[in-house]
């Protein structure tokens, strides 16, 4: 069995190494709202970003490599596929309340769902839904810093709004913030106007409060629409799905999350997490339990761009 002192040397080792593999990371997607992810890498690779921790730069800003993984680009692990990751990823946070920027024209290709990166890699993209909330953040919040991983965190407005300051510390500890609609509806029962108002306020909430304009949008339940693609590309977000689901929200317990994490989980996955919407103490323990057992594995977590 491996000493305190093998599995940290260990770990060390495995940064340096991902410091240079991650950048060739990229997205797959498929050609509708559902299915099994399409073969092929769906545009430029990935870039390096910053890791997580207090930082005044925005959460995609470069700086140093995380402890447990090297550092990603800006959302889920890299760039919007069609680009790299420019300048200005690593330029300061725009002053929350300034006026938003016109949306980046996105592909056809670029605004189907996203359900895994380029397998090529280890590289795992961890992903939170549905918070904030004041009583599960902040424990993940320490837990991705504990071991130096980077997030995306899908919020929903109304929580958003009632947490400003949690939305802040997110995005301050070098995380993303993507956009989950405002009440989490059923996207498919909605008018394209109602969409639109969905993904619109909040979208305008999360850059008012942290100064970043999301670009990564996900339906709740996955259930896209498409209105909801079409809104999405309107306002410049890229859409991600996921391609492993321990289906945490239903409580099934936490081994039983863990397993399943751990039996699905593969290079390239986007793993689905939840740290609101109900009681979330299993997905935190869950966290606690599998993430050391994949970074001593040899994955490395990143986000793709914001």
């Amino acid at each position: 069995m491996l000493s305190d002192r093998q599995i940290t040397s260990r770990r060390l080792l495995l940064v340096a190494a991902g410091m240079s593999l991650l950048g060739v990371a990229g997205c797959r997607g498929v050609q509708d709202g559902g299915g099994a992810p399409q073969a092929g890498a769906a545009g430029a690779p990935e870039t390096p970003g910053a890791a997580p921790g207090p930082a005044s730069g925005p959460p995609s800003s470069a700086g140093s490599p995380p402890a447990g993984s090297p550092p990603a680009g800006s959302p889920s692990a890299s760039g919007p596929p069609s680009a790299p990751v420019s300048s200005a990823a690593s330029a300061p946070p725009a002053a929350v309340g300034a006026p938003v920027a016109a949306p980046r024209v996105l592909t056809a290709d670029e605004s189907k769902p996203v359900y895994e990166l380029d397998g090529q890699k280890r590289v795992v993209a961890l992903t939170i839904d549905d918070g904030p909330d004041p009583r599960y953040t902040p424990t993940v919040l320490s837990l991705l810093e504990q071991y130096g991983i980077r997030a995306t965190f899908f919020l929903v407005g109304e929580n958003a709004a009632q947490h400003p300051d949690l939305v802040r510390e997110i995005a301050a500890r070098g995380h993303h913030i993507a956009n989950h609609t405002w009440t989490h509806p059923d996207l498919r029962q909605l008018t394209e106007g109602k969409v639109r108002d969905e993904l619109e306020r909040t979208s305008d909430l999360l850059h008012r409060t942290t100064g970043r304009q999301p670009t990564w949008f996900r339906a709740p339940g996955g259930d896209w629409s498409s209105a909801s693609l079409k809104v999405a590309a309107d306002l410049g977000m890229r859409n991600m799905a996921w391609s492993v689901d321990p289906r945490d929200w239903a409580r099934p317990g936490t081994v039983v999350i863990t397993d399943r994490v751990l039996k699905d989980v593969r290079p390239g996955a986007i793993v689905l997490n939840h740290d609101g919407g109900g009681d979330r103490s299993q997905t935190v323990a869950a966290l606690k339990a599998y993430l050391p057992v994949l970074i001593d594995s040899g994955y490395y977590f990143t986000a793709p761009p914001n």
